[in-house]
């Protein structure tokens, strides 16, 4: 493919190639993808070089950022890996994160969206239910908790006036 640079940008995806893109629908793009071969056989959990245990369940879809209008999905073959730690596990893909049906920059995007705007623009935004919202930050929240103490290095701490009654009872 001659553009496979320029959709491989627009959808913002590493370590990957764009066999084919085909509009499925009205407003459906669909981009068949491949992870490279030094990316391939990899952990979904550790990220460890495994050996292969089978094709998995076939081709999966994951959902990513819409361009303009139009909603669009990659789909890959979903290997599983057998891992000495974790056991059989699916492949890890560089799109995504472990057992997620959305691409990580979608998930970054609706977590950014759900701390800065309300309930409703969000689902309206994204063209996802709020459950989904619900699970997509956990999983960032996760993500943001594994990278160590948020709270290390902290000296001081200033606490303002806080009234825990009517009248003005103060702690």
């Amino acid at each position: 493919m001659r553009n496979a640079r320029v959709w491989r940008a627009l959808l913002g995806v590493e370590r990957t190639t764009v066999e084919r893109v085909e509009f499925d629908g009205d407003d459906v793009v669909v981009a068949h993808v491949r992870v490279t071969r030094s990316a391939r056989g990899r952990c979904g959990l550790c990220r460890r070089r495994c050996g292969r245990y089978d094709l998995g369940t076939g081709r999966r879809r994951w959902r990513a950022l819409d361009l303009g209008a139009v909603r669009v999905f990659l789909e890959a073959d979903a290997p599983r890996v057998s891992c000495p730690r974790h056991g059989v596990v699916v492949a890890h893909v560089p799109w995504a994160r472990h057992g997620a049906g959305h691409t990580t920059d979608f998930d970054e995007t609706v977590a950014w969206l759900a701390v800065r705007t309300s309930k409703a623009a969000v689902t309206e935004l994204m063209r996802v239910a709020w459950r989904t919202v619900g699970s997509i930050i956990a999983r960032v929240w996760a993500e943001v908790g594994a990278l160590g103490d948020r709270l290390d290095g902290l000296r001081r701490i200033g606490i303002d006036e806080i009234a825990y009654k009517r009248g003005h009872r103060y702690l």
